[in-house]
Formats: structure tokens, C-alpha cells, sequence
């Protein structure tokens, strides 16, 4: 990680759960961090606790809804201002509604696309444009994916959702291919974690947080701090090496 000390990483969906400990995680190995979310109050307080523990790095909240294109491109332009550019970018926002595919409703799929397809691909998009303008030729793209992006769930409340995340595993080597026709040694990868205890089911089963609970108490689950040093380990890999895709679940998970 020491060539990464003093560069620029933006990491999604920053304020809680895997997004935290990641941006955490990068300030502590000294990257400049931007860490975005509709909410940055948690963000401000997770500089602080950053800035008291005397670690090398930075972290900048930066306010965005990332649902909307047009705060996307005002956040890489405040990049570019600021800071110059993306030199890591960690793609982690995502959520889930409990939106069945014979009863859901459309404005919930919209928004699960949106944020899990659509924004992933806009900052995806504008990281690399990031780079190339400034010749930088070892920037690396993290999408943090899910184990339901390889495998579906027989639960009805989670199938759109893994459609979504189906569609991540498929950009990030579609990424991976038109990086290399570009010649360039930029690095796309994949980190697809099984359950790991966050806000994510409480969000998720938000009418019904008993069931939120159930998941979390069925097995030792993985930690959100587990995800980021996969995170640390894949930037810290040899430029040379391309980490494709990690999938990582708790031992005791079956699917």
C-alpha cells in the first residue's frame, strides 16, 4: 500500500457498514479519501475519529445523492478542483427493497438500478476519464459486488436485487476488457462479499427488523472491516497482478 500513500480514493456510500471501514481503512494507509453519501454527518464524525487517531491519510465528505447523474458529475468536478483527480475509485453503494418480481413495485427496481447499475457505471465512467486526462496508468476501479451477484437466493425478496448485482459482475469484466483494448494497466476488480453484519438487512427488512436481526443471529457473519482489507489486499497487490474477483462469505454460510 505505500504507493498509494498521498493519492485520491472515492469511496460510495461511505457513512456506514462496509463503505466506512473501507474509507477508514484508506485514510489509514494514508490515501486522500473522499467519502460521499446523501448523509454526511456520519462521514464528519468518521474524519474526526480519523484525524484523533493520527492516521497519515485524509477523509473529505462530500455530500451526493447518487441516484442523480447531475450530482455525480458536480462531485468529480469538485474533485478535479480540489484534489486533481480519482485515483482509486471504490464503487460500494448499493441497496434493497423488498420488491418480489410478481408483486413489486416499479419505483423500487428503479432505484435499486439506479444506484447499483447506473451510478456505479456513471462514477466508473468519470474515474476512468479521471485518469486518462492526467496519464495516470495505475488507477485501480473496486466494485464491492455481493455473493448475489453469482448465485440467486431462493427468497423472493432478494431477486431483483441480485439482478442488480448479477449486472455488476458482468460491467466489472466488461471493464476489465476495454481497459486492456485500451492498453492501458489501469485494474478493474470485483470483491463479493456473502453476509456481512451492517445496516444492510435492517435497511432492507426495514418493516420487519426481527427478520433483519434473524439474519445476522443464524451465523458468525463477516465483519464490514473483513471487506476492507480485501479492499487493501487488492490495491496492495504487485501492479502487475490483476485481481479479477474475490468472493468471500462466513465459513458456515451454505449458499
Amino acid at each position: 500500500m505505500e504507493r498509494w500513500k498521498g493519492r485520491v480514493a472515492l469511496v460510495t456510500g461511505a457513512s456506514v457498514g462496509i463503505g466506512a471501514a473501507v474509507t477508514r481503512a484508506l485514510v489509514q494507509q494514508g490515501m486522500r479519501v473522499v467519502g460521499c453519501a446523501r448523509n454526511v454527518d456520519k462521514i464528519e464524525k468518521l474524519a474526526a475519529e480519523c484525524q484523533s487517531a493520527g492516521y497519515t491519510g485524509t477523509l473529505v465528505p462530500y455530500k451526493c445523492d447518487l441516484s442523480n447523474e447531475e450530482e455525480i458529475l458536480s462531485m468529480f468536478s469538485a474533485i478535479k478542483t480540489l484534489h486533481k483527480g480519482v485515483d482509486v475509485c471504490i464503487n460500494n453503494a448499493g441497496l434493497a427493497h423488498n420488491e418480489p418480481l410478481l408483486s413489486g413495485k416499479t419505483e423500487g427496481w428503479r432505484n435499486m438500478i439506479d444506484v447499483n447499475v447506473l451510478a456505479l457505471s456513471i462514477c466508473t465512467r468519470e474515474a476512468y476519464k479521471s485518469m486518462k486526462e492526467r496519464n495516470v496508468d495505475d488507477g485501480h476501479i473496486i466494485n464491492i459486488n455481493s455473493m448475489g451477484g453469482h448465485r440467486l437466493v431462493p427468497s423472493a425478496d432478494e431477486h431483483f436485487y441480485c439482478a442488480t448485482k448479477y449486472a455488476v459482475t458482468a460491467l466489472t469484466e466488461g471493464l476489465r476488457q476495454e481497459l486492456r483494448a485500451e492498453k492501458t494497466h489501469i485494474r478493474a476488480t470485483c470483491i463479493s462479499p456473502g453476509i456481512v453484519e451492517t445496516e444492510f438487512a435492517f435497511r432492507h427488512h426495514n418493516s420487519d427488523p426481527e427478520k433483519a436481526a434473524a439474519v445476522y443471529e443464524s451465523i458468525k457473519c463477516l465483519k464490514a472491516e473483513d471487506v476492507a482489507s480485501a479492499v487493501t489486499f487488492v490495491l496492495g497487490a504487485p501492479p502487475h497482478v490483476q485481481v479479477g474477483d474475490v468472493q468471500m462469505r462466513p465459513v458456515e454460510q451454505v449458499l
